[in-house]
C-alpha cells in the first residue's frame, strides 16, 4: 500500500481524501468546517480525525492540497478593449483559478483606485495593447496604481514595449513582469501569466491566508482550488500516456455562492460558412458566474431565468417559489431532507443554475446575409459535439435527480443560438474527488485518471 492524502481547504469545508497509490483507489473521505478564521489546524485535525475512523491509521507517504479559503485567490484586471487584452487577462486569470472582483477597461480613474483599494485584491493582473501597439494606457494604468501604493503584487503582461517602463514607474511595489497575454491581435498566450499567478499565491498568498501552519505536513502546496479542479477535467478529457482520455467535455460545480462551468474542447467552427467573431479561446476554459449560486446567490438564479420557470419545473406557484427563495437567502445552510417542496425547488434551482452558467460559457451563433450568400458568425466557442458531461458540487451529487439537472447543460430549442452540447453523457463526481485528483494529476497523472474514471457515476445520453 502506498497511501497520499489529498486537501481540499475550501471557504466552509476543509475536504480530505485518502488513496492508494498501488491499488489505484480512494480509501475514504471526510469534511470538516474550515476554520480559517481561528487556526486552521483545527478543522484539519477534526477531519483526519473522522477520516481515521474510515481508513484506519495511516502512514502517508505524500500529501498535497489546494485552497479557496478565505475568498480563495482574489484578481483584479486591467486592460486596454474589452473584447480583447481585457478579455485576455480574464481568461488568463480565471484559468489560474483566481476569482475575479474587479475587470477595468481602457484608463483606470480614482474611482476606480477607490474601489480597487476597498477590494484589497490578492493580485493585480496589468495588461494592455498588443506588441509594438498601444502604450498610453498601460502606462497610464501603472501611474495610477503606483500612486494608490499598493500591498499587493501586480502582473504586468501586455505590450512588451511598455512592460519594462510600467516596472519602473512601480518601483517600490512587488511586480512581476511575464509575456504579453495578447502579443497580436487574436494571437492568445496566457500560460506563462497562469504560471506566475499560481507561483505567487504558493509563496505569498499562502501565507496570508494562514495556510503556512500547515506546510510542514505537505509534499506540495499548493494551488487554488479551481486550478486542481480545471487540471483534473484537462487530465480526464485528454488523458496522458498510459492512459485514453474520455474526449472533449463540459464540466459543472453549482457552489452555494457561484457556478463554474470548465469546457476541454478546441469550439473553433465546424462548416465551411461560419466566420469566427472574436478572441479564439483556450481549450480549457473556465468561467464563474457570480451571481448563480444555490444559496447565497439564489435570488441570481431566479433574476437570470425567471420565477416562472422556477415554478414550471418546481411544480410549485410562483408565489411560493418567492416564499421558499427568500428564505434560502436567511438560511443558507439548509438543506432537503427527503421528498416536499425544498427538494423539488432545489431541482428547479439547480437545473436552473446549470443551464445559464453553461448558456453563458458556450458560444454563440447567428445567420447573416453577405455578396456570397448565406454566413454563419460564431462567438465564443462551439461546444455542439461534446459528448461528455461531468457534474459536481453539493447540490448535485447528493440529489435522486442529479441525471435530469445535468441534462439542462444541453442545446434546447429555446435558446436556439446557444453552442451547448446536442447530447451527451453524464459523470457524477458523486465523492467530490476532482480537486483531489487534479492535485495527484501533477505528479501521477494515470493513476489519478483511472481513479476517476472508476469512482465517477456514468450515465448514458438516452433521454
Amino acid at each position: 500500500m502506498r497511501p497520499v492524502l489529498l486537501i481540499d481547504f475550501g471557504s466552509t469545508y476543509t475536504k480530505l481524501t485518502a488513496v492508494d497509490l498501488d491499488a489505484e483507489a480512494v480509501l475514504g473521505t471526510a469534511a470538516s468546517y474550515t476554520t480559517v478564521q481561528t487556526d486552521i489546524n483545527e478543522g484539519l485535525t477534526k477531519g483526519l480525525a473522522l477520516l481515521e475512523e474510515k481508513t484506519g491509521k495511516l502512514e502517508y507517504t505524500e500529501t498535497f492540497a489546494c485552497s479557496s479559503a478565505a475568498g480563495g485567490l482574489r484578481m483584479v484586471t486591467s486592460g486596454l478593449v474589452p473584447e480583447l487584452t481585457s478579455e485576455a487577462a480574464k481568461l488568463a486569470s480565471l484559468g489560474a483559478g483566481a476569482k475575479i472582483i474587479g475587470l477595468y477597461s481602457f484608463e483606470m480613474t480614482e474611482d476606480d483606485l477607490e474601489d480597487i483599494r476597498a477590494a484589497k485584491p490578492d493580485i493585480f493582473l496589468l495588461v494592455g495593447g498588443t506588441d509594438g501597439g498601444n502604450k498610453d494606457c498601460v502606462l497610464h494604468n501603472a501611474r495610477m496604481l503606483a500612486a494608490l501604493r499598493p500591498a499587493f503584487p501586480i502582473v504586468v503582461a501586455g505590450n512588451r514595449a511598455a512592460s519594462r517602463e510600467c516596472e519602473r514607474i512601480l518601483e517600490g511595489c512587488e511586480v512581476h513582469v511575464c509575456p504579453n497575454v495578447m502579443p497580436k491581435f487574436g494571437v492568445l498566450n496566457i500560460e506563462p501569466t497562469q504560471s506566475k499567478i499560481r507561483e505567487i499565491f504558493l509563496g505569498r498568498i499562502v501565507q496570508a491566508k494562514g495556510l503556512s501552519q500547515v506546510s510542514g505536513l505537505l509534499s506540495d502546496i499548493l494551488m487554488p482550488t479551481p486550478s486542481a479542479v480545471l487540471q483534473a477535467m484537462e487530465l480526464l478529457s485528454k488523458g496522458c500516456e498510459e492512459e485514453r482520455g474520455i474526449g472533449d467535455l463540459v464540466g459543472v460545480d453549482v457552489g452555494g455562492a457561484t457556478t463554474d462551468v470548465y469546457s476541454m474542447a478546441d469550439g473553433m467552427p465546424e462548416q465551411m460558412n461560419t466566420v469566427y467573431k472574436g478572441l479564439p479561446e483556450p481549450f480549457g476554459k473556465r468561467t464563474v458566474e457570480g451571481d448563480i449560486g444555490m444559496r447565497y446567490s439564489v435570488k441570481g438564479i431566479l433574476e437570470a431565468a425567471g420565477t416562472a420557470r422556477a415554478a414550471e419545473l418546481s411544480g410549485l406557484s410562483e408565489a411560493r417559489v418567492e416564499e421558499l427563495v427568500a428564505w434560502l437567502r436567511e438560511h443558507t445552510d439548509s438543506v432537503p431532507e427527503g421528498p416536499g417542496e425544498m427538494e423539488d425547488l432545489d431541482y428547479a434551482l439547480a437545473s436552473l443554475a446549470v443551464e445559464t452558467a453553461v448558456a453563458r460559457h458556450a458560444g454563440t451563433i447567428e445567420e447573416t446575409f453577405t455578396m456570397m450568400g448565406r454566413t454563419y458568425v460564431q462567438t465564443g466557442k462551439n461546444l455542439t459535439n461534446v459528448k461528455q458531461i461531468v457534474v459536481t458540487g453539493g447540490s448535485l451529487i447528493h440529489t435522486r435527480r442529479v441525471v435530469e439537472i445535468a441534462r439542462h447543460a444541453l442545446w434546447s430549442a429555446a435558446q436556439p443560438a446557444s453552442l451547448r452540447p446536442r447530447e451527451a453523457d453524464v459523470w457524477v463526481d458523486r465523492t467530490y474527488i476532482l480537486a483531489a485528483m487534479g492535485l495527484l494529476a501533477g505528479r501521477y497523472p494515470a493513476q489519478a485518471l483511472r481513479m476517476m474514471k472508476k469512482e465517477m457515476e456514468k450515465h448514458g445520453h438516452s433521454k
